[in-house]
């Protein structure tokens, strides 16, 4: 039933291996000062490392800066700060401890008052600001994250430390990283699109960077919602924000889940795709919560999914298969509705007009278990196309209108063969109330085998539309025991009598009146309410 997915991109529209491709200064020049100080604060932090600490660790594996540091303190990750700190000792800083501070662009720049050029400290002016701005923004338009490395020396005499310290800080460069697209994003989000679910991208990264990777995609941004801008935004005005966004940048996990929820409210079924512990919420708060097994423990135990490989066209294959299998338990759900309603209609009335039971508990017990067999292989049966291309939903109300259009259907055919039967071959008395049984035994039962095909698919069955090999064959089956019991070794213990050649020349005739006017019916619901 999903009709929008929400998703990050890392590992899912990307592959999920990021390098650590550039470590510049404050002007642009390569730097081996930013990458050490890089890697002093990935070694030292004490938290969970993510993605962008393993490919700086991994990229500097070999060097042994860290025998002559020791940590002091750590100041720990937050959504709000969007930076990280530790504070670091070594001998060879006599000045004192040196808090390394990583994290988004924006957020450390607006701690920074100085940079750094070679061994000199420069004021942070306007102007240099804006050169940074845009040198950072040449890199995320490259397709590559940047994180903003700075530091500041502290009081030797102090061993705690917190978020208050960072400020009055020296900017001393970047670290840029590189994920590439998937090969398969491009083909995923296509097929996601044909099958009529939207996605939309939500990330913390920065809008820029977004942008880049969803046109290497093919995915059209259009405008990008920050989440500083969402938070500015009441209710109703994020609730038309949804619909004409489909990229939202710079979210913290809350933001996420508040994206989720206004989706919902829309009246959308919502999935999540994310694994790390800032998608939880958002995860606790979709329709669907998706993780993979590689996430984290909060990931995988809000998830209602848990998926081996952290693709979009696992996912839509997921939602195909998904489908496949609703529209099938929907063709027995009404199949049964239907002719249930239209068998309890008919016995009532023939009880109401008969001198004698209609049909037997036997009779019943005996057609509805032959039924059922015959619908064993309707979770085999192929599903049209159209009903793949968009989300199915559990209508029950639609249910209900359906029984009652297509259950009195039957009803009508069923008092034609009660008319046959009494008319035409003379069962008007008890006495010949076995031959009364036998008759409408058989056509009820043909009719219920048959209308399973003529109301499995919008289209003309058996020419248009052929059922599958499995359901074709189960049905004959069912349909030739029908026609034998009567006629068999089996008959007087289930007190059915054979019955008169000239029947079997009336019964094709009933059977093509019901499955013409069921066809009539259909085109008539087809032109009211749509196929599902």
């Amino acid at each position: 039933a999903m009709d929008v997915l929400c998703t990050d991109k890392t590992g899912t529209l990307t592959q999920d291996r990021i390098v650590l491709k550039r470590h510049l200064d404050a002007f642009g020049r390569d730097s081996e000062a930013v990458l050490r100080l890089a890697y002093l604060n990935s070694h030292y932090q004490t938290g969970l490392k993510n993605l962008l600490d393993l490919a700086v660790l991994e990229h500097a594996e070999l060097h042994d800066w860290p025998q002559r540091w020791a940590l002091v303190d750590e100041i720990p990750f937050d959504f709000q700060r969007r930076r990280m700190s530790v504070v670091v000792s070594s001998p060879d800083e006599p000045a004192g401890p040196l808090l390394i501070c990583k994290g988004a662009v924006e957020e450390v720049l607006a701690q920074c008052t100085t940079l750094r050029d070679g061994e000199a400290e420069l004021p942070l002016t306007a102007a240099q600001l804006l050169r940074l701005q845009a040198s950072v923004g040449a890199l995320n338009d490259a397709g590559m994250r940047v994180v903003a490395v700075a530091v500041r020396t502290l009081d030797a005499a102090r061993s705690d430390f917190h978020a208050a310290d960072e400020q009055g800080l020296t900017l001393a460069g970047f670290v840029a990283f590189l994920d590439p697209p998937k090969d398969s994003a491009a083909p995923a989000l296509q097929a996601l699109a044909r099958h009529g679910v939207q996605v939309k991208v939500l990330t913390g990264d920065s809008e820029r960077v977004t942008l880049t990777l969803c046109r290497e995609v093919g995915l059209a941004p259009g405008g990008v919602l920050l989440g500083p801008q969402l938070e500015a935004m009441d209710d109703a005005a994020l609730a038309q924000a949804v619909e004409s966004h489909h990229v939202f940048a710079k979210l913290a996990p809350q933001h996420k889940e508040r994206l989720v929820a206004a989706l919902r409210a829309n009246g959308h079924v919502v999935g999540f795709l994310g694994d790390g512990i800032n998608d939880a919420p958002a995860l606790h708060a979709a329709d669907i919560g998706i993780s993979v097994d590689s996430g984290v423990d909060i990931a995988r135990e809000v998830a209602d999914l848990i998926l081996l490989e952290k693709s979009l066209m696992v996912l839509d294959e997921g939602v195909l298969e998904g489908r496949r299998t609703f529209a099938n338990m929907l063709k027995y759900v009404r199949a049964a509705a239907s002719s249930n309603f239209g068998n309890v209609l008919s016995v009532l009335l023939a009880s109401a007009l008969l001198p004698f039971l209609p049909m037997l508990p036997m009779h019943l017990l005996v057609q509805n278990l032959l039924y059922d067999f015959s619908q064993v292989a309707i979770p085999f049966d192929r599903v049209a196309d159209e009903q793949l291309a968009r989300p199915l939903r559990w209508d029950p109300a639609g249910l209900g209108r359906f029984m009652l259009v297509f259950g009195p259907l039957s009803s009508v055919f069923d008092l034609a063969t009660f008319a046959l039967l009494w008319y035409v071959f003379g069962a008007q008395t008890p006495a010949q109330q076995t031959l009364f049984q036998s008759g409408w035994f058989v056509e009820g039962l043909l009719t219920q085998t048959l209308v399973v095909h003529l109301i499995r698919t919008p289209r003309l069955p058996f020419v248009q539309d052929r059922a599958a090999a499995a359901l074709l064959a189960s049905s004959a089956v069912i349909a030739a025991i029908g026609l034998w019991l009567p006629m068999g070794p089996l008959a007087p213990a289930l007190r059915l009598q054979p019955l008169p050649a000239p029947y079997f020349a009336w019964l094709p005739l009933l059977l093509l009146g019901y499955g013409l006017a069921v066809q009539g019916m259909k085109q008539h619901w087809l032109r009211r309410r749509a196929w599902q």
